[in-house]
C-alpha cells in the first residue's frame, strides 16, 4: 500500500503524488471502498482516483539512486527489434503502457534512430514516431525530474552529460 506524499507511476497519468487515501461519497459507489487520490505532477488541475485494491498499473517512482543507475545503464540498453511496420503502433503502445523506465529508454532510442535514418534518406519523421517519442520522453523525463529533483526541461541535457 502506498502512503500519503509518496510518488508513484500510475499508467498513462505518469508520475503522481499520493495526496490522500479516501472513500468516495458518490451515488452508486461502494462507500466502504478505499481509493488513492492521486495528483499528476505535470498535469495541473487533474485528479486521479484509483481503487486501492486495483493498484495494477501502479508502481513506486524511482528513487534518486535508481534514477542515477538507470541513466548509467542507458548506453547499454538495447533498441527494440521491430519485426513488422504493421504492428509498430501496438509495440509502441505496449511499451508506453508498461511504465517500465528501461522500456521507455529503449523506445526513445529506437525512435531516435528511426528518425535519423528517415531524415538521412530525405523522408519526414512519421507522425506515429513523433507522438510516441514525445509520450515516452514525457513519462521518463517526468519521473527522472522528480527523482533527481531537477526541472523536467533539464533532464535531457542531464542525461546527455552523464552518458558522454
Amino acid at each position: 500500500m502506498y502512503k500519503k506524499g509518496q510518488y508513484v507511476i500510475c499508467g498513462i497519468n505518469g508520475i503522481c503524488q499520493v495526496e490522500d487515501i479516501t472513500t468516495l461519497n458518490l451515488d452508486g459507489v461502494d462507500k466502504s471502498r478505499k481509493y488513492y487520490l492521486l495528483k499528476p505532477v505535470f498535469s495541473n488541475g487533474s485528479t486521479v482516483y484509483k481503487p486501492i485494491d486495483l493498484d495494477e498499473g501502479m508502481r513506486p517512482a524511482l528513487s534518486k539512486k535508481q534514477a542515477e543507475e538507470l541513466i548509467t545503464e542507458i548506453p547499454s540498453i538495447d533498441t527494440i527489434a521491430i519485426a513488422d511496420e504493421k504492428t509498430l503502433e501496438k509495440t509502441y503502445k505496449d511499451l508506453i503502457h508498461s511504465s517500465d523506465p528501461k522500456a521507455l529508454v529503449s523506445l526513445i532510442k529506437t525512435i531516435h534512430l528511426r528518425k535519423e535514418k528517415r531524415l538521412l534518406k530525405g523522408f519526414k519523421v512519421t507522425a506515429l514516431d513523433s507522438r510516441y517519442f514525445k509520450q515516452a520522453e514525457d513519462f521518463l523525463y517526468g519521473e527522472l525530474s522528480v527523482a533527481l529533483n531537477i526541472p523536467r526541461n533539464e533532464v535531457r541535457d542531464y542525461i546527455a552529460d552523464r552518458c558522454e
